[in-house]
This record gives structure tokens, sequence and C-alpha cells, in this order.
């Protein structure tokens, strides 16, 4: 594809759907990466999306039409990346409920990567879940589904259906549950311990079991976690899976 003036337009168009998901989608989206960076990386995705992608004519009128038609691939493009960044939150989510159960929700500590507080299992979670992306090439997953958006619908085509709202919703709704799905063996044994201290604080008043039971928590909730690390592949892949799906939909749900 030759840079002419009649291709400039489309060639924005294609660079503002890529900018939008990259600067939402995960690993992409860290604040830790310059923004110098982000902005070389949707150049360069950009150009390498139009050798691909066949050059369409979008009809608009004026300024005005134009803006609102970069505004809109804009929009499609965060809302590809957030849904993707959206699954990432699910284990952030599911660690802040494990942390609850073990007394340590205090200890939140600041991630520079997101800018937001966390807690500490969510963040060692996010890392190992980051890690798994990295190392199953999952990212060329996620720069692959914005390429292939294109195929389904080309610059200036896609639409907002009521489904698209639907698949969001329910998408979040779903976060919920995946989440503690998560951390439900943490939540039957951390119930049984609350049960058996119980017990004790009846069977003998005596004791102190505010500080007894504290200590008993942390203890035995740092050792399922040691023991629950294994799983962390295999709730990578689950995680993987959900977002395949709802990359899939949301591209489904921009088709015309």
């Amino acid at each position: 594809m030759s840079f002419t003036i009649q291709n400039m337009e489309f060639y924005l168009l294609v660079l503002m759907r890529i900018s939008g998901f990259v600067f939402t989608a995960p690993f992409f989206s860290y604040s830790s990466i310059p923004i110098r960076m982000k902005a070389a990386a949707s150049f360069i995705l950009a150009i390498v999306a139009i050798q691909m992608v066949p050059v369409v004519s979008v009809s608009y009128q004026g300024v005005f039409g134009f803006s609102i038609i970069v505004l809109k691939e804009t929009a499609v493009g965060m809302i590809l990346g957030f849904m993707c960044n959206l699954c990432f939150y699910i284990i952030n989510f599911a660690g802040q409920l494990i942390d609850m159960e073990l007394g340590l929700s205090m200890a939140n500590m600041f991630d520079p990567a997101t800018n937001v507080q966390v807690t500490v299992t969510g963040n060692i979670y996010n890392y190992f879940v980051m890690l798994m992306l990295v190392a199953t090439n999952m990212h060329y997953y996620i720069i692959r589904a914005i390429f292939d958006s294109f195929s389904y619908f080309n610059v200036g085509k896609a639409v907002f259906h009521t489904s698209l709202k639907e698949i969001m919703v329910d998408f979040v709704a779903n976060y919920f549950l995946i989440a503690v799905r998560i951390v439900l063996p943490i939540f039957c044994c951390m119930l049984i311990i609350n049960v058996v201290l119980g017990v004790l604080a009846k069977a003998a008043p005596q004791m102190n079991m505010f500080v007894v039971g504290i200590q008993i928590k942390v203890l035995v909730g740092l050792i399922l976690l040691l023991i629950l690390v294994q799983t962390i592949p295999s709730v990578s892949d689950f995680i993987f899976s959900e977002m395949r799906d709802v990359i899939t939909q949301v591209i489904h749900g921009f088709q015309p």
C-alpha cells in the first residue's frame, strides 16, 4: 500500500483502532511502559495492518463526520482491549478475596504497572498469569485479534449492536463467578477453621480465640497458597480461554 493522500485517512482510522487497543489491552497498557513506546508500537502495528487490510473508501460529510468515525474506531479498539484486560482483573479480584479471608487485606501495595492499590496475593497471582501470558505466546493472539477485527468489519463498518451490551454485561456477571471458583478451596478451608474456632470458643471460653484464630488462619492460608501454586497454569489456561471467547463474541458483536 502506497501512502497517498487518498490512503492517509484510511491509515489514520486503522491507527486509531489499534491505538485504542494498545492503550487498554493487557501487558501493552501498563503504565510502566512509556507513552512513546506505546505510540511507536501502535504506529508499527498500523503499518503492518494496512498491508493485510484491503483499502476501502469511507463516506463522511465534512470534518465533523470524519471526527465521528475517528472516535468510533478508537472506541472499537478500546472496547476490545478493555475486555481483554478485564480477564486479568479476575485474578486480582480473586487475590483480594483470598487476602480478605486470610486477614491480609490491609497489606495493600502500590502496583506501578497499573497505578492502583493491590493486595499481596492478587499482585503475586497477576504476575504469575502475566508470565504465563508471555510463556504461552498469548500476547501474539491478542495482537492477532485486533488484526482479525478488520477482516470481520473494516474501517468505518463497525456497528454497535445491542448484543454487544449483553455480551459485556454477561461477562461482568461471570467475572465474579469465575473469581469465586478460583478461591473456593480456600473459602471452604477457612469455613471449616471458623467452625472449629467457634466450637473451641464455647468449649474453652478462657482462650483468646481472636489472637489464636488470626495466627491459625494466616498459617493455614499460606500453606494452602503454597499448595495451590501448582494450579496457576490451569487457572491461566481457563482465563485465556475466557479471553478468547469474549474477544470472539465482541468482534462478532461489532459486525454489520
